[in-house]
């Protein structure tokens, strides 16, 4: 199965710093470099750079000085795509990026709590990676109310991004169930924890824009590399 469409570099960059944010390790009023060192250790342009920049700057993450420099501003309301993704690795933060494994239309499961109207779903099943390393496996379900087609380039990396997009879906609120569980027996071999093994685990349901269950998910994390953080401010 192919991987998810890419988000773009410079958005891929804003999330990373934005994540880098939420996780305490760029604190507010902390002066960032200069932006040719700080595109070479990233390994961008600076022009991708500065659209990452800007793209901080317009959520009020960030306060770009004249002819002083850029400089954090830590907001305890600020929104990202990835506002919802709880997963971080052990040091924090970490860029998330996808590999679809799966995406099926199906009879919703019995043993699924009640989400959406009618009686099928879409099933996706994905390998998270953060920073390049594989630590998440996901199973979602999106109710096929939503959607009567879906393929799998049409997904984004981001699915409330392309819930919001394409699909008119805003999931507003999530509710989350922390603990263990075994991996499962479709995990592919890129996930180190081995089908059977004990990891990580949460089970969540994600409600839309009118209080509605329209998703839920499970979802494995390898508690060698990532940890489940949930930040109240």
């Amino acid at each position: 199965m192919e991987s998810h469409a890419a988000l773009p570099v410079y958005m891929q960059i804003s999330e990373l710093l934005a994540r880098e944010i939420a996780a305490g390790h760029l604190l507010d009023g902390e002066k960032l470099p200069p932006e040719r060192e700080m595109a070479g250790r990233l390994g961008i342009s600076v022009g991708t750079l500065r659209r990452a920049l800007a793209e901080l700057t317009e959520r009020g993450l960030l306060e770009r000085r004249q002819g002083s420099g850029n400089y954090i501003r830590v907001k305890g309301d600020a929104r990202n795509i990835y506002s919802f993704f709880r997963i971080e690795l052990l040091a924090g933060g970490g860029l998330p990026t996808a590999t679809l494994l799966s995406l099926d239309r199906m009879e919703k499961p019995a043993s699924l709590p009640r989400f959406g109207e009618g009686d099928q779903g879409w099933r996706i099943r994905r390998l998270r990676s953060l920073n390049d390393q594989p630590c998440v496996l996901e199973e979602i379900w999106l109710c096929a109310s939503y959607a009567e087609q879906i393929g799998a380039g049409d997904l984004s990396e981001s699915l409330y991004l392309f819930y919001r997009e394409r699909l008119n879906l805003w999931i507003s609120h999530v509710d989350d169930s922390v603990g263990i569980a075994t991996v499962p027996g479709w995990s592919p071999p890129a996930f180190s924890p081995k089908p059977g093994a004990t990891v990580g685990y949460f089970a969540r349901s994600g409600f839309d824009q009118n209080n509605r269950p329209a998703e839920v998910s499970r979802n494995w994390f390898d508690t060698s590399l990532s940890h489940y953080v949930s930040r109240i401010r």
